[in-house]
C-alpha cells in the first residue's frame, strides 16, 4: 500500500510547508521528489516503469512536433503505443491471456499448461500509462505543443496527488498548471482544498471502510446466503466503490488545490443519474471521456451509421473493462454496459436533460432503474471468479431462502443515507464544496460530524483504495 493513513497526515504538511517556503522557487523539483518518495513507498523498483514512460514519450512527443512525414510520425506514435501498452499488457494481462489461451486449447484436446509468471502488478500503472500515451496521442495530433522541460513533464506524469488512482489528467489542462509560477492560495481555496480532504477521507474511512466487512461476508456466502443478504451485500458495495473511489479523488483534488494546481473533477453524484448514458458522463470522468475522446472516436464514434455506432460504443466498453483488471468478469461488467448504452441509444426520442441538472420529483423511477442496472453489472466487478458472481446473481433471482446479515442493514442505511445527503446537496446546489455555502451553526455540525467519524472509525483494520489494484 502506498503510505498509509498516519504516514500521508505527516507527509503531507511537510511537503506543504517546504512547498510554499525555502523551497517555493523549486516546487516542481520538491514535488517530483515528493511523488517519487510517494510511489517508492510502495516498491521502489518500480519507480523505472515510471522513468521509462516519462523519457519515451518525451522524447518521442518533441520528435513528432519537429517532423512533417506522415509515415515517420504514424512509426513514432506506434512507438509510443508499444512502449506504453507493452508495459501495461506484460504487468497486467500477461498471467490472465496465457492462461485464456491454455483453456481454449484444452477446450479443443490440445493439452497444455499455461505459461505463469510470478508478476506484481505495480500501484497505479493504469491511470500513469493511460495519462502518458493521451499527451503524445495529443501531440500527434498536433492538438498539443510538447514541452521542453522534462522536469516539468515527470512531474506531469508523477503528481503524487492523482498518481495511483487518478484523475487521469489532459495534459492541455495540467501541464500549463505545472509551467506556470504558482502563487499562495487564496484563503477560500484553502479552506475549500481541506475541506475536499476531509470530505474524501470521511467517505473512505467512514462510508467505504465503515461497509467493506458487510461486502465481504456476503460475496464470500455467494452459494449459501439468503436473497436479502445477497441483494442488501450487492448495494453495500455500490456505496463502497462509490465512497471509496470518490473519496480518493476528493482527497486528491483537496491536496492538489493546497498546491496551487487545480485537478478535474472526477464525480458528480453518478447514483443520481436518470439514464445510463449521464451515468457514465458522471462516474470516473476522467476515464470515460479518455475512452471516447482516445479510442470511441479513434474507431469511428458516431460516424458511418447505426451499426458501426453500436459496434464502437461495445468495443470501446469492452476494452473498458478489461482496462480494470485482467479477468473475464470486468470484461463481462464493460460488455453489460455497453450493451445498456447501445439500448439506450436506441430507445432514446428526444433531446435529454443534462447530466447534471437539477432533479425533480419526476426523476425518482429513472434513478432507480439505472441504479439497479449498475448495481447488477457491481456483481460481476467485484467477485473473484466467474463461478462466484454467477452464484451470486442466481441466489438474488431464485430468492434463495436464509437470514437477513441486520448488522448489514442497519450499517447500510445510515451510511447510505449520508452518502446521499452529500450527494443531494451538491448536485441541486451545482457545487461540489455546496456544505461550505451552509449558515455557520449547519456547517459545524456537518464538519462535527465528520471529524467525529472519521476518528471513530478509523480505529478499524485499514481497507487499501479498491482503485490501486488498477
Amino acid at each position: 500500500m502506498v503510505f498509509n493513513s498516519l504516514q500521508y497526515a505527516l507527509f503531507l504538511p511537510l511537503v506543504f510547508v517546504l512547498y510554499w517556503t525555502v523551497l517555493r522557487k523549486h516546487q516542481n523539483k520538491l514535488l517530483l521528489v515528493a511523488s517519487y518518495v510517494f510511489y517508492g513507498s510502495w516498491d521502489w523498483r518500480f519507480l523505472s516503469l515510471i522513468w521509462i514512460s516519462t523519457i519515451a514519450d518525451y522524447t518521442i512527443a518533441r520528435a513528432l512536433a519537429r517532423s512533417d512525414d506522415d509515415k515517420i510520425r504514424r512509426r513514432l506514435m506506434l512507438g509510443s503505443v508499444g512502449v506504453n501498452l507493452g508495459i501495461l499488457g506484460f504487468f497486467k494481462y500477461f498471467n490472465f491471456f496465457a492462461d485464456s489461451a491454455a483453456d481454449l486449447l484444452n477446450s479443443v484436446g490440445l493439452e497444455t499448461s499455461p505459461a505463469f509468471l510470478g508478476i506484481i502488478l505495480p500501484v497505479g500503472i493504469s491511470f500513469y500509462t493511460f495519462q502518458t500515451l493521451g499527451y503524445t496521442i495529443d501531440v500527434y495530433r498536433r492538438d498539443l505543443e510538447p514541452t521542453d522541460n522534462l522536469l516539468d513533464f515527470a512531474v506531469y506524469v508523477a503528481f503524487f496527488p492523482q498518481l495511483v488512482a487518478g484523475p487521469i489528467e489532459r495534459a492541455k489542462r495540467l501541464l500549463p498548471q505545472i509551467e506556470a509560477q504558482r502563487s499562495l492560495p487564496r484563503q477560500d481555496d484553502i479552506f475549500s482544498g481541506i475541506f475536499l480532504i476531509l470530505l474524501g477521507l470521511f467517505k473512505k474511512v467512514v462510508i467505504a471502510d465503515g461497509i467493506a466487512g458487510s461486502v465481504n461476508e456476503a460475496f464470500a456466502r455467494a452459494e449459501t446466503a439468503g436473497w436479502v443478504m445477497l441483494l442488501v451485500g450487492v448495494y453495500a458495495f455500490a456505496l463502497q466503490i462509490y465512497g471509496d473511489f470518490s473519496g480518493y479523488s476528493n482527497i486528491a483534488r483537496g491536496t492538489s488545490r493546497l498546491l496551487g494546481i487545480e485537478l478535474m473533477v472526477n464525480f458528480e453524484q453518478p447514483y443520481l443519474s436518470r439514464n445510463i448514458t449521464h451515468f457514465w458522463r458522471t462516474w470516473h470522468i476522467s476515464l470515460s471521456t479518455w475512452l471516447r475522446d482516445y479510442l470511441y472516436i479513434t474507431l469511428g464514434g458516431n460516424r458511418g451509421g447505426v451499426n458501426k455506432t453500436y459496434r464502437n460504443l461495445a468495443l470501446t466498453m469492452l476494452l473498458g473493462g478489461l482496462w480494470h483488471g485482467a479477468s473475464w468478469n470486468f470484461v463481462i461488467w464493460g460488455g453489460l454496459h455497453g450493451v445498456y448504452l447501445i439500448a439506450h441509444r436506441f430507445m432514446r426520442h428526444k433531446a435529454p436533460k443534462k447530466a447534471t441538472d437539477p432533479l425533480v420529483a419526476s426523476d425518482i423511477l429513472p434513478i432507480l432503474a439505472t441504479f439497479h442496472l449498475v448495481c447488477l453489472t457491481w456483481i460481476f466487478f467485484r467477485a473473484e471468479t466467474f463461478g462466484q458472481a454467477w452464484s451470486y446473481l442466481i441466489g438474488i433471482l431464485s430468492f434463495r431462502s436464509g437470514a437477513p446479515d441486520f448488522r448489514a442493514i442497519s450499517l447500510l442505511l445510515p451510511l447510505g443515507l449520508m452518502m446521499l445527503a452529500i450527494d443531494l446537496t451538491q448536485r441541486q446546489l451545482r457545487n461540489q464544496t455546496a456544505i461550505l455555502t451552509w449558515p455557520p451553526i449547519r456547517k459545524g455540525l456537518a464538519f462535527g460530524v465528520m471529524v467525529v467519524g472519521i476518528i471513530v472509525f478509523s480505529g478499524a483494520a485499514q481497507v487499501p483504495f479498491i482503485y490501486f489494484q488498477f
